[in-house]
Formats: C-alpha cells, sequence, structure tokens
C-alpha cells in the first residue's frame, strides 16, 4: 500500500476565513496607512470606516472581526452595539494615558491593546485573528 497522503496545511490568512476582511474603525492617518500595509504585506482583506453608516454596512458584511481605535471620539456605544448584534469580535485600541479614559468600552470589546502592541502585533492580529 501507498503512503497517506499528508495533509495540505493553508498558510495563515488563508481559505475561507481569511477572505472574509478585517473591518477598520481609525482614522489617526499614521494608523490607517500602517493597518492597510500591513494588510497589503499579509494578504489580509482590511476595509474601513469612518461614519456610523459606514460602519453599520460593514458589520452587516460580516467580517472576521473589527478593529477600533477607542481613542477616536467615534460613537462607541452605537459601534459596539452594532458589532454585538452582528456576533463580530472587537480588538479595540487605546493608549496608556487614555486607558481609564476609554475603560468603560473595554468589556465591550473581545481584546483591548496599547497602540505599542497593536503596532507589535499587527501582522500576527491580522493573520491569526483576535482568539476568544
Amino acid at each position: 500500500m501507498g503512503a497517506a497522503a499528508e495533509p495540505q496545511l493553508e498558510p495563515p490568512g488563508t481559505g475561507a476565513r481569511a477572505a472574509k476582511p478585517v473591518l477598520a474603525v481609525v482614522s489617526d492617518l499614521f494608523f490607517v496607512a500602517r493597518i492597510r500595509e500591513t494588510g497589503r504585506l499579509t494578504g489580509v482583506a482590511v476595509e474601513f470606516a469612518r461614519t456610523p453608516p459606514e460602519v453599520e454596512a460593514a458589520l452587516a458584511r460580516a467580517p472576521r472581526f473589527v478593529v477600533v481605535d477607542l481613542t477616536a471620539g467615534y460613537d462607541y456605544d452605537r459601534i459596539l452595539r452594532t458589532a454585538e448584534v452582528a456576533r463580530v469580535p472587537v480588538l479595540g485600541f487605546t493608549t496608556h494615558v487614555r486607558a481609564r479614559e476609554t475603560e468603560p468600552w473595554h468589556a465591550r470589546c473581545r481584546r483591548v491593546v496599547t497602540k505599542e502592541t497593536l503596532t507589535q502585533e499587527l501582522a500576527t492580529l491580522l493573520r491569526e485573528g483576535i482568539g476568544s
């Protein structure tokens, strides 16, 4: 008998799961550029939304997860409520300085990181997701 065929593993960021984009609700141009370029380099589609109607429309398409800048002054209650209804996990990011200010939103996010951590882990987060 011949040897059993080895299963073909898909590299991270490929396959059906990766076909869905990641939604970024970010207005800081530095982070828009960083997220866009990291998505391009990792082969992960990233969609950006800035207004509540854009966010709601994008969440209706069920992205893999949403990255939300908790320091940008968005209508977080509306964004997070829409994400909860759509069952889309949220990765919030903040700064050490503003962590207390953004704390009311932390419990509604699957994970919250600092901008520094987001920058360091962005490629892995885009490829592998934000975990459970």
